[in-house]
């Protein structure tokens, strides 16, 4: 009982609480659109139509917007004019309303500072949102808690993903990135455009990997196949200086250290497991680790880990450094949330 009492509090709490809004803000920076439409551009990339609180001015701006890309001229005449054509001027409060609209402002100077709080209020309140989602889901009694979890975490993003918006930029500056890459391929003399493997007779067929790719490493038994993918992870993070996740489900984190160490600085790994290092070998681990110590490798050796947990860590790594490459080793030892028919299926 205490805990359902809990739940009716928190959901009333929420309920009777105003969510944050300026609507002073919304009626100037559609003032503004009024007095200039030349600030339309820039408004746009800030402001979508879910900032707005007010349903009025959701509409207006929408109207606003719309006369825009038709390129008819926007005034309260023409704004009115479009809103009644769709039915709603007197919902937003007639042409009174939109008059008052122009005479809040005296100047559109300011337009992307009201711009600017609109879209903030409405970044909060999809925050308050999310909020209440991820509670809602918390007291759903059927969902296994890695999927709340995993929910959870993509609800946030989601909102941090609103605040991301892609801009023109000037061919001036793409030419020099271009430039750059040009050199760069120059340089290396390879037919690579993605990252490069370390592998040429691999890298001449894919042209390296690039974003998206997928890419499944199959054999028997004792092949090869970590020691393959351990390689390739050695030269992304030290070559191409790329941040690299290794999820590792067979093999633990000192093991696959030792196997880096052994790899970098080319001693027998043999040798290195009974504690055989020559005088010769020493040297060459110490210049290896310093080497590696350097390296945007990460680690994660849980066992037994689901596909939401694993994509659950990716994404809270991704927001901390620009991952380059995810190896899972391997994918069979991955678990399915929950067990399916058949292991295929899972």
């Amino acid at each position: 009982m205490a805990k359902l009492a809990n739940k009716g509090k928190v959901e009333s709490l929420l309920l009777d609480r105003v969510p944050p809004h300026d609507l002073d803000a919304e009626q100037s920076l559609l003032g503004s659109m009024l007095l200039s439409a030349d600030v339309i551009p820039d408004i746009t990339e800030i402001v979508s139509l879910d900032s707005f609180y007010s349903e009025n001015n959701f509409h207006i701006y929408e109207a606003i917007l719309e006369l825009y890309s038709s390129g008819e001229p926007i005034d309260p005449i023409t704004l009115s004019d479009k809103l009644e054509k769709v039915g709603t001027l007197e919902q937003v409060g007639g042409k009174p309303y939109i008059h008052t609209l122009v005479n809040v402002v005296p100047t559109a100077a300011n337009a992307k500072h009201y711009a600017n709080i609109v879209e903030k209020e409405g970044l909060r309140r999809s925050v308050i949102k999310a909020g209440t989602d991820i509670a809602t889901l918390g007291y759903e009694p059927g969902i296994e808690v890695e999927r709340v979890l995993d929910n959870a975490e993509s609800l946030i993003f989601g909102v941090a993903q609103k605040r991301i918006s892609e801009k023109f930029i000037h061919v001036k500056d793409l030419l020099i990135d271009s430039f750059e890459q040009i050199e760069h391929l120059y340089e290396k003399k390879a037919s690579v455009t993605g990252l490069a493997s370390g592998f040429s007779d691999l890298d001449n067929i894919t042209s390296g990997f690039h974003p998206s790719d997928l890419i499944v490493v199959a054999a028997r038994p004792s092949m090869g196949k970590t020691s393959l993918v351990l390689s390739i992870a050695q030269n992304v993070a030290l070559k191409e200086k790329v941040p690299v996740a290794l999820f590792s489900l067979e093999m633990s984190r000192h093991q696959l250290v030792q196997r880096f160490m052994c790899s970098e600085a080319r001693v027998d790994a043999q040798a290195l497991r009974t504690g055989n290092l020559s005088e010769e070998d020493w040297p060459k681990l110490s210049s290896a680790v310093g080497r590696l110590a350097e390296a945007p490798i990460y680690i994660d050796d849980t066992a037994n880990i689901t596909i939401l947990e694993l994509r659950a860590k990716a994404r809270r790594l991704m927001a901390r450094e620009k991952l380059g490459l995810i190896i899972v080793d391997y994918l069979q030892l991955m678990q399915g949330l929950k067990r399916a028919d058949s292991r295929q299926q899972e």
